[in-house]
């Protein structure tokens, strides 16, 4: 994207929006009483206006530190101590034509903030400011077909979602010269264009995508695509994506011109038993000697409703696939645009999988209880077992496959109907693959207190 396109959305949002009583009143004068005019902070009064305010707050501290960046693989020390903040104010906007169609928009800005570290690339304080959402759209309302919203299309810097995150969920990148490397204030992408049809339980999407990265590590990733998903009842979710990939070539030689077949399903798929449920998905990158890799993952839960506290127990397997030293081909699966959808999911491990493991050559298995109390406090345990697929291609030296044993407590307090407290403690016992690839034998241990607002 040009500086010129990417600075014109934000100027075209406000023009649609700002003149939209104007636009009406040239397809049919209305009478005085529906002409609208300002509302009290001089906005057009025809335009439903919603302001909203996030903000974040944490402090972190990382005993017998590991810093690998495995999210943007770029260099990161955030030392055994520092604090993270972010503020996003956000404005957007829904029209609604005379058909019953919408135009709508959104704007936000994101500042963010990492201090109290003594990272030596970027020193103690890193900051930033920049745009975060700037799209437009419009979606048929009840003009098109029996079904509400059949159509819908947005463009501009949007976010843009599949699935529960195993492969595309998070369209900017953090830490770095940005800061903000767990509070992760971005998402969207700095160009996004999706198309979407949605008649009954069916669901379309077209889409592409321009993910926004930091200076440092731009690697120019595109993605184009489509996606299909189908409701099956109210507990039942199949879905299956295609895309395809481009990158500077110098850079991410096996995602530039890389194929990807997804399939998934979300399913509780026993009447009687409606508390189990299930999570499958696989994931085929095929890119010729460039790239030829699979990843999958398969968990089971079962949550007990009907007594106190609501606990939820669940296993999960997952399988990422490794480069194989003895081949001419890479077999290392490339992690794509993963994200945050829940604790654990898909950054696997408060410790390892935020720091210094990502979804490649990697094999986890995760034990996880989860609590309800109250309706507004929620907590739990998660337990991991993280081992390699293919050890020597960390290190020819590294021969074993054991890496690490996580165990995560979690607790998430909403304070009232704006402030939410999360809290973090973990340790993790490094494997005979650690202590081989880094000499590291002692455990690390970290904790993190965060609070969040919304208005």
């Amino acid at each position: 994207m040009t500086h010129l396109t990417i600075r014109t959305i934000p100027c075209l949002l406000a023009a649609v929006l700002l003149t939209a009583p104007t636009v009406v009143h040239a397809q049919a004068p209305p009478d005085a009483s529906a002409q609208g005019g300002t509302n009290s902070a001089g906005l057009p009064s025809r335009v439903d206006w919603t302001f909203n305010v996030d903000a974040g707050w944490g402090t972190f501290g990382f005993g017998n530190s590991l810093f690998d960046n495995p999210k943007e693989g770029v260099p990161e020390n955030l030392s055994d101590q520092w604090f993270e903040g972010y503020v996003k104010p956000a404005i957007s906007g829904t029209y609604k034509l005379k058909s019953s169609s919408e135009i709508y928009g959104k704007l936000s800005v994101v500042g963010e903030r990492t201090y109290g570290s003594a990272p030596e690339l970027y020193g103690p304080d890193v900051s930033s400011f920049g745009p975060e959402d700037a799209s437009i759209g419009w979606r048929s309302g009840k003009s098109i077909g029996s079904s509400e919203n059949l159509v819908d299309v947005t463009v501009g810097r949007a976010q843009y979602r599949i699935g529960h995150g195993f492969l595309l969920w998070d369209g900017a990148a953090e830490g770095g010269s940005r800061g903000g490397y767990w509070t992760n204030a971005r998402k969207a992408f700095e160009f996004a264009a999706i198309g979407r049809v949605k008649p009954g339980p069916h669901l379309g999407e077209v889409f592409y995508l321009d993910k926004d990265e930091l200076d440092e590590g731009d690697s120019g990733t595109r993605v184009l695509g489509g996606n299909y998903e189908y409701a099956y009842g109210e507990h039942t979710t199949l879905g299956a994506s295609y895309m395809k990939l481009f990158a500077h070539q110098d850079i991410k030689p096996g995602r530039d011109g890389l194929n990807v077949f997804n399939v998934r399903a979300y399913t509780a798929p026993v009447t009687q038993l409606p508390d189990l449920s299930f999570e499958f998905e696989y994931a085929s990158e095929r890119n010729g000697d460039a790239l030829d890799s699979n990843a999958w993952t398969l968990q089971g839960a079962y949550q007990l409703n009907t007594i106190t506290w609501k606990p939820r127990l669940s296993y999960r397997y997952a399988f990422f696939q490794g480069n194989d030293p003895t081949t001419t081909a890479n077999e290392a699966f490339d992690p794509l645009l993963l994200g945050f959808y829940d604790w654990g999911t898909w950054w696997q491990g408060e410790i390892a999988g935020e720091y210094f493991l990502s979804n490649s050559n990697l094999v986890s298995h995760q034990f996880r209880a989860h609590v309800q109390p109250r309706d507004s406090i929620s907590g739990g345990v998660i337990f991991y077992n993280f081992g390699l697929d293919q050890p020597q291609a960390v290190a020819p030296t590294v021969t074993d496959k054991d890496v690490a044993l996580e165990t995560d407590f979690y607790t998430d307090w909403k304070l009232n109907k704006n402030f939410t407290a999360s809290i973090v403690l973990a340790f993790a016992n490094p494997g005979s693959a650690v202590e081989q690839a880094t000499g590291r034998t002692s455990s690390f241990r970290y904790g993190m207190v965060y609070l969040g607002y919304s208005f």
